[in-house]
């Protein structure tokens, strides 16, 4: 992998990090969501899901 796509893959794991605390701060503060590490962790799966098809090619 060249350099720049390096680059790419670590600011989308920091953009992760953002959108899991964010959905963990969510489901805190609303606690009708079930447990907060489970919503966060959802969201990162999508994430990765998505990014996962350009970081393979």
């Amino acid at each position: 992998m060249s350099t720049l796509a390096l680059l790419v893959v670590l600011l989308l794991a920091l953009i992760g990090g953002i959108i899991f605390g964010g959905l963990v701060y969510l489901a805190h503060r609303h606690p009708s969501c079930r447990e907060p590490l489970l919503v966060g962790l959802t969201g990162v799966a999508v994430l990765v899901a998505l990014v996962m098809p350009i970081v393979t090619r």
